[in-house]
């Protein structure tokens, strides 16, 4: 039987990210609105891993059980503490803000913070596997600063990637090939644990 995995997320950039590397298994990928499903999900859970399961559970349920991915993602920047991490999209500007709007109001609040040691940042993403209703967690992080000014075009659902530049690294998330910020982006690292469980579950 064709394996079928929903990857319940409507941002089209986290899609893509995550498509990028489950594309590597024999397994159909779908998303949210291929399935007829528009409903918000309401983040109610106060960590990562909370939303994670949330998201994956509310997927799971509207698409009549199919595996399910959920995931959360931010950034907690050292300089703004408390003010982001799970609330990172409703910071600021707002949830419904364009990526641009959402940007230009981060980047002005940064804009206090002159030296590298003040604009120290981690990202962080969690994503919940849902398998006949059991959860299954994976977890990736990684450090980095926030750019003076944006380096990179925005891409769609991550306008974060075009002013975060990794540890070792000397450009930001966007002006990487896909390869290269999979390899060593948070959600990277956490999609890569899916796709190795999946293929060991599966005996793909």
């Amino acid at each position: 039987m064709e394996l079928q995995l929903l990857i319940g997320t409507t941002n089209k950039g986290k899609y893509n990210e995550m498509a990028a590397v489950l594309d590597q298994l024999p397994i159909t990928l779908l998303n949210p609105l291929q399935l007829g499903i528009t409903d918000d999900v309401e983040e109610t859970g106060t960590t990562y891993q909370e939303n994670a399961l949330i998201k994956a559970k509310f997927y799971a349920l509207n698409s009549g059980g199919i595996t399910t991915l959920g995931e959360d993602s931010g950034i907690v920047v050292d300089s703004l503490a408390n003010e982001l991490g799970v609330y990172t999209r409703r910071f600021g500007a707002g949830p419904k803000a364009t990526d641009s709007e959402w940007l230009d109001f981060f980047m002005d609040r940064m804009q206090e913070f002159k030296s590298p040691e003040q604009r120290t940042a981690k990202f962080i993403s969690h994503m919940c596997l849902l398998i006949n209703n059991a959860p299954v967690h994976f977890y990736g992080e990684t450090l980095g600063i926030i750019t003076d000014s944006v380096e990179a075009p925005l891409y769609e659902g991550v306008p974060l990637s075009s002013v975060f530049k990794p540890k070792g690294f000397d450009i930001v998330y966007s002006s990487m090939t896909e390869d290269q910020k999979n390899q060593i982006s948070h959600r990277g690292k956490a999609i890569t644990q899916v796709k190795n469980y999946l293929a060991e579950y599966y005996a793909l």
